[in-house]
C-alpha cells in the first residue's frame, strides 16, 4: 500500500485548501480513510475521518463547520477540503488508510505541509 499527499501550501488566515491522497496497492473501497496532522512539537492528532461507502465520518472538535473530508473510490482518492483556515492548523497533514484483513492493517503516506499566515 502506497499513499501519496497533494495539495498543502502557504495560505493566508481565512483562506482555502483541499488535500489529497491517492493510494495504490490498496483495498480502497473497503478501507476506512482519515487525514491527522502534527504541529511542531505536538503529537500527531486525527483531523477528520471517512469510513467505506462515506457511511460515516468523524472531525476534530477545532475543525468542525470549516473542514469536509470526502472520498472518490473510482480514482482510490482521499480529500480535504479545509475552509477559514486559521494560524493554528499549521500542520503536517498525513493521510491514513486501514481495514481489517486478519487484525488491522494501518498505512500512512507522506505528510504534506499546511502553513497558514496571519
Amino acid at each position: 500500500v502506497q499513499l501519496q499527499a497533494s495539495g498543502g501550501g502557504l495560505v493566508q488566515s481565512g483562506g482555502s485548501l483541499r488535500l489529497s491522497c491517492v493510494a495504490t496497492n490498496s483495498p480502497f473501497s473497503r478501507s476506512t480513510l482519515a487525514w491527522y496532522r502534527q504541529a511542531p512539537g505536538k503529537e500527531r492528532n486525527l483531523v477528520a475521518s471517512i469510513t467505506s461507502l462515506s457511511t460515516s465520518t468523524t472531525y476534530a472538535e477545532s475543525v468542525k463547520g470549516r473542514f469536509t473530508i470526502s472520498r472518490d473510490d473510482d480514482k482510490n482518492t482521499v480529500f480535504l477540503q479545509m475552509n477559514n483556515l486559521k494560524p493554528d492548523d499549521t500542520a503536517v497533514y498525513y493521510c491514513n488508510l486501514n481495514f481489517r484483513l486478519m487484525g488491522l492493517k494501518n498505512y500512512w503516506g507522506v505528510g504534506t505541509l499546511v502553513t497558514v499566515s496571519s
